[in-house]
C-alpha cells in the first residue's frame, strides 16, 4: 500500500498546479459568460425563449419589416433605385430572348428534365446574362472614353447610377448590389417556377387558365416583331395571380434580423445582439386573413373585396424592407413559365412527390417531368423526337 501510495502522490502533486488552470480558466470563462450575456439581461422582460422568437401576426410584420432602424439597415438604395420597376421596364425584350435561349440549351434533345436542377440554371443564367457583358473595369473605361454605345443592362445601369453628391457606386459597392441581386433573384425565382411546375401539372382548371391567358399574349403578337414588351407582362394578371396564391400557401423564404441596439415590442424586452426570426405562415394562413387558407384560390388577389391587409402577405417581405427585386423577379419568373406553357404540357414523373424544406421549399427529389409538346408545335426542334408526339 506504502508503495502504491509513493507511486500515486507524485502524480498529483504534478496535476495541483495544471487543475488551479484549468479551475481559473474555467471560472474566468463563466465570469466572462454572467458579465456579457446574463448580467445585461438583469431586470429586463424577456419574451419566453433563449435565443430570440417568432413575432407572430400582422403587428409583429410590421415592427420587422417598418423602418426600425434597431433591427439592421435597410435594403441599399442603390439596388431599389436600378430595381425599380419604371428602371426594369426595358430589360423585358433583353430577358425574352435570353429566358428563349437558355430554356433552348436546357431541353434541346431531352423528352424529361428534372425541373428544379433546370430552373436554378437558366434563373442564374439569365440574370448573369442580364448583369455581366464586357469585364466592368473595360466597359467603366470604353463609357467613359465614349467608345462604347449606352447599353440596356444592369451593369450599365449601375456605372451610371450617382448618388445626391453625384457621385458613381465604389467598387465595393457595385458588388455588393450585384451578389444581391443574384441571389434574390435566383433562389426564390428557382423556387417558385419549380412550384408552379408541380402545381400545375395536376391542377387541370388552373393550367388551362394560364395556358389562355398567355395564348391570347401571343395572338396580339402576331404580324409584330414577336418580341414581348413590359406591356405584355402587364397582361400576365391571372398568371402572375397563380404564383402569388403558390407564394401565400408556399412562402419560397423566411428570414431574421438581428438587433443592433436595445428596442421592445409587445411588452418584451428585445436586447441588442438579437436575432429575430419571422415566418410568413403565420399570416398567410390566419382563417381571420385568408378566407379557407387551405384551399388555392388565385382570385384572392386582385380582387379588392379579398385584398390582405398591409405587412399580412410577406413573401417578398413588406414596406420599407420589401425585396427590391420583385419586379426582376416577377418578369423572370413570367417569361420562363410563358414559353414553357405556350410549347409543352408536363406530366409528373414522381406523383404527389413530397416538399423538402434545405431550408427553402423544394420538391424532394428534384421535380422529374414528362415533357408532351403541343400538337402541331416543334419548338424551334428542341425535341425532334416528339413533335410528331399527338396531345
Amino acid at each position: 500500500m506504502e508503495s502504491l501510495l509513493s507511486r500515486i502522490e507524485p502524480f498529483f502533486t504534478f496535476q495541483q498546479p495544471l487543475l488551479a488552470v484549468v479551475l481559473v480558466t474555467l471560472l474566468a470563462l463563466l465570469g466572462g459568460y454572467y458579465r456579457f450575456r446574463v448580467f445585461p439581461l438583469l431586470g429586463k422582460k424577456l419574451p419566453p425563449r433563449s435565443l430570440g422568437f417568432p413575432l407572430v401576426g400582422q403587428a409583429g410584420n410590421k415592427f420587422i419589416f417598418s423602418a426600425n432602424d434597431a433591427l439592421g439597415s435597410n435594403q441599399p438604395v442603390s439596388v431599389a433605385r436600378i430595381l425599380r420597376p419604371e428602371s426594369i421596364q426595358r430589360f423585358v425584350g433583353e430577358m425574352d430572348a435570353i429566358v428563349k435561349e437558355q430554356l433552348l440549351q436546357e431541353l434541346k434533345g431531352k423528352d424529361s428534365v428534372q425541373v428544379v436542377t433546370m430552373m436554378k440554371k437558366v434563373t442564374f443564367k439569365v440574370t448573369c446574362s442580364l448583369v455581366f457583358g464586357l469585364p466592368e473595369e473595360r466597359r467603366k473605361k470604353e463609357m467613359e472614353e465614349g467608345k462604347e454605345a449606352p447599353r440596356e443592362d444592369v451593369i450599365s445601369s449601375f456605372l451610371n447610377l450617382r448618388d445626391e453628391e453625384d457621385q458613381s457606386l465604389t467598387k465595393d459597392e457595385m458588388i455588393d448590389n450585384i451578389v444581391s441581386m443574384i441571389i434574390a433573384s435566383h433562389d426564390t425565382s428557382a423556387i417558385v417556377l419549380s412550384l408552379l411546375l408541380r402545381h400545375l401539372a395536376g391542377d387541370t382548371h388552373v393550367y388551362e387558365a394560364v395556358l389562355e391567358e398567355q395564348t391570347e399574349i401571343s395572338k396580339t403578337k402576331e404580324g409584330k416583331d414577336g418580341m414581348l414588351r413590359w406591356s405584355d407582362v402587364e397582361k400576365m394578371k391571372y398568371t402572375w395571380r397563380v404564383a402569388q396564391e403558390l407564394m401565400r400557401v408556399t412562402p419560397p423564404v423566411f428570414g431574421n434580423f438581428k438587433s443592433t441596439k436595445d428596442t421592445s415590442f409587445g411588452g418584451f424586452d428585445i436586447p441588442k445582439g438579437w436575432q429575430v426570426f419571422w415566418i410568413a405562415c403565420a399570416t398567410h394562413m390566419d382563417e381571420k386573413i385568408f378566407e379557407e387558407p387551405e384551399k388555392f384560390d388565385p382570385s384572392r388577389f386582385g380582387n379588392p373585396s379579398k385584398s390582405a391587409p398591409p405587412y399580412t402577405y410577406i413573401p417578398f417581405g413588406a414596406g420599407p424592407r420589401a425585396c427590391p427585386g420583385v419586379d426582376f423577379a416577377r418578369i423572370e419568373m413570367m417569361l420562363i413559365l410563358r414559353h414553357l406553357i405556350i410549347n409543352s404540357k408536363w406530366t409528373e414523373l414522381i406523383p404527389d412527390e413530397a416538399i423538402t424544406r434545405e431550408p427553402m421549399p423544394y420538391p424532394a427529389m428534384g421535380l422529374p417531368i414528362k415533357l408532351h409538346p403541343r400538337k402541331d408545335i416543334c419548338w424551334f426542334n428542341v425535341i425532334p423526337s416528339l413533335c410528331t408526339e399527338q396531345n
